[in-house]
């Protein structure tokens, strides 16, 4: 008996593993999901679809290129100016012949006069030429100072780092065209969506160092000065006579204001006043 069982049970298990077999090959296939394709997540980290290899391969390409290189040049220049006004529509005036624009301006009145703020943006090779024109503008420029920062291995880092995104977006696209069900359907698409967000962030980065270094920024500071005895001019004597008469003018019309309003207690003291003197007279 012991004999028996030992033989017909391996005889009687190989027509059921024929028949899995059978069912196993019949059953359709589904596409694979790729093993390095990340979760779904919000908290979605870029360094999740960069190949490395790929990304230090295109940037040392492109270094090795010779591609123009990225400056970022800043401006800072003060300016002592005998009109305010004038100053800030010359400085207008100097962007706008070197090919720039006027960023930003304002001007305020402190206690020692008036002073302005101007930022102008110049082509960046004209960036030396803008300063030149500026310190003309002025009757003293008592502070200057440049800067440059070269942006290139960034640059060429995004450059590169853009070209790996839009491969693996396009990977993802034919996945979601292969995706058989709801749930693998909406797995790549937020993953698409994903990648589609970093490369947007990525393409603003880049047009924000194209334009900086193409243009470069001024900030110029203006300082209201009357000037020494010798740059005497008459217009300036005239400017100073009639801000001279409009205080004065200023301080009567805040006197007569004043006398207006408490004219109900000084006008009483008044009247009593003189009926006593009057009266003392008699």
């Amino acid at each position: 008996m012991n004999r028996l069982l030992k033989y017909s049970v391996p005889l009687l298990s190989i027509p059921g593993l024929l028949l899995v077999g059978a069912c196993a090959a019949g059953a359709p296939s589904m596409p694979a999901m790729p093993s390095e394709m990340p979760a779904p997540s919000k908290e979605w980290e870029e360094e999740e679809y960069v190949d490395e290899d790929r990304y230090a391969e295109d940037a040392a390409s492109a270094a090795e290129a010779g591609m123009e290189r990225k400056i970022v040049k800043t401006g800072y220049i003060t300016l002592e100016v005998e009109d305010m006004v004038e100053a800030m529509d010359e400085v207008a005036e100097v962007a706008d012949e070197l090919g720039g624009y006027v960023v930003s301006s304002q001007r305020r009145e402190g206690e020692w006069g008036l002073s302005g703020q101007i930022n102008i943006r110049v082509p960046a090779d004209r960036f030396e030429e803008a300063f030149d024109r500026l310190r003309r503008v002025a009757v003293d420029v008592p502070y200057e100072s440049t800067e440059a920062m070269d942006v290139t291995e960034e640059y060429v880092d995004l450059e590169a780092r853009l070209r790996n995104l839009e491969a693996t977006e396009e990977q993802y696209l034919i996945l979601l065209e292969e995706a058989g069900t709801v749930g693998e359907m909406l797995e790549v698409q937020e993953a698409l969506w994903n990648v589609r967000w970093e490369i947007e962030r990525i393409e603003g980065r880049v047009r924000y160092l194209e334009r900086t270094s193409e243009m470069s920024l001024i900030n110029v500071e203006l300082e209201e000065t009357e000037g020494l005895a010798e740059s005497w001019s008459a217009s300036g004597a005239f400017r100073s006579a009639v801000r001279g008469l409009t205080a004065f003018g200023r301080a009567l019309a805040t006197v007569a204001v004043w006398l207006v309003v408490f004219c109900w207690i000084w006008i009483p003291i008044l009247v009593i006043w003189m009926r006593r003197r009057r009266r003392s007279r008699a």
